[in-house]
C-alpha cells in the first residue's frame, strides 16, 4: 500500500470513528440525556457488566487515576454510577453504573444500531458485517479511547 493510500484509510476509519461517536452521542442526547459527553459513554462501556476501579478505568481511557477520579465524581453525582465495596480487595472500591446508567447504556445501543443500520443501507448488511469482522481482526482488544 503506497503511503497516500495509508493516509486515505486512515482519515477514513478516523472519520466514520468520529462519525459514530458523534451520532451515538446525539441518539443519546435524544433519548434524554442530556447531561453526558461522549467521554462518559467510553466509561460506561468500561463499567458494563461488572464495574471497574478507577484505576481499570482510567487505563481504560488513558488518562490519570485523578483525571479517572474527577471523572467518576461526576457521574457518582449525576446519578449515573455508584461506589461500591470490592468484592476482592478491601482496599478498593468498584464503581458500577446505577439503573441511570443502565438506561443510558441501552440509550446508546440503541443510538448506535440506528447509525449502523445507515451503513447497512449504503453497503448492505453482509458488507457491514464482513466490516465488523475484519475490523475486529485488527484490533480485537480495544480499550476504545476517546480522542481528547
Amino acid at each position: 500500500m503506497q503511503n497516500s493510500e495509508a493516509m486515505t484509510l486512515s482519515a477514513s476509519v478516523l472519520a466514520a470513528a468520529g462519525d459514530l461517536t458523534q451520532r451515538i452521542h446525539e441518539g443519546v442526547v435524544a433519548r434524554g440525556f442530556t447531561d453526558l459527553r461522549p467521554v462518559h459513554g467510553f466509561a460506561f462501556g468500561r463499567l458494563a457488566p461488572d464495574g471497574a476501579t478507577v484505576t481499570e478505568l482510567g487505563v481504560h481511557l488513558g488518562v490519570t487515576k485523578q483525571a479517572a477520579s474527577q471523572l467518576v465524581d461526576e457521574i457518582v453525582r449525576k446519578g449515573y454510577a455508584e461506589r461500591r465495596p470490592h468484592p476482592q480487595d478491601a482496599r478498593a472500591r468498584l464503581v458500577v453504573l446505577t439503573g441511570r446508567g443502565w438506561a443510558c447504556t441501552r440509550a446508546a445501543e440503541e443510538a448506535a444500531a440506528e447509525a449502523v443500520q445507515g451503513w447497512a443501507d449504503l453497503l448492505g448488511e453482509g458488507e457491514v458485517r464482513l466490516l465488523g469482522e475484519k475490523l475486529a481482526r485488527i484490533a480485537p482488544h480495544g480499550p476504545i479511547r476517546p480522542a481528547w
